[in-house]
C-alpha cells in the first residue's frame, strides 16, 4: 500500500469545490438577479425546443417546449410584482413570442387560453 494516496472522496484535491465560496456568491446575488436569469435560461431553453435556434428541427420538442414556456409564465405572473416592470416588460414580451412561436409550430393548435402560459397570461393572439 502506498503512504501517499488519498483515499477517494476525501476532499483533499484541488478538484474539490469550495462550497462556503459559493455560498458566499449566491448570497451576494440579489433575488431580481436570480430571477431575471432563471427566466432568461427558460426562455433559451424554449425557444431550442421549439427550433428557433440555428439547428432548427434537430432540437425541436414541442412537449418539451410546452412545459419550459408553461414554467416561464408561472415564474412571471408570481415575480412580476418582484422584479419591476423595467425587468418584466421584456421577459413578457419575449414570453409572449414563444407563445406565438409554440402556437405556430404545434399542428393541431390549443385552443384560445389553453396554450402553454396561458393559464397565467390569457389568450394569446397573432
Amino acid at each position: 500500500m502506498n503512504d501517499d494516496a488519498t483515499p477517494a472522496g476525501s476532499g483533499a484535491g484541488n478538484d474539490t469545490p469550495d462550497f462556503d465560496a459559493m455560498t458566499r456568491d449566491i448570497a451576494e446575488v440579489p433575488a431580481v438577479e436570480v430571477i431575471v436569469t432563471v427566466a432568461v435560461n427558460l426562455m433559451s431553453a424554449a425557444a431550442v425546443k421549439l427550433g428557433l435556434t440555428e439547428d432548427g428541427d434537430a432540437h425541436k420538442d414541442l412537449d418539451e417546449a410546452r412545459k419550459l414556456v408553461h414554467a416561464l409564465a408561472g415564474l412571471l405572473d408570481a415575480g412580476a410584482t418582484e422584479i419591476s416592470s423595467f425587468h418584466a416588460a421584456p421577459l413578457r414580451d419575449g414570453l409572449k413570442s414563444l407563445q406565438l412561436a409554440f402556437r405556430e409550430a404545434s399542428i393541431v393548435p390549443d385552443e384560445p387560453g389553453q396554450g402553454p402560459g396561458e393559464k397565467y397570461t390569457g389568450p394569446v393572439f397573432g
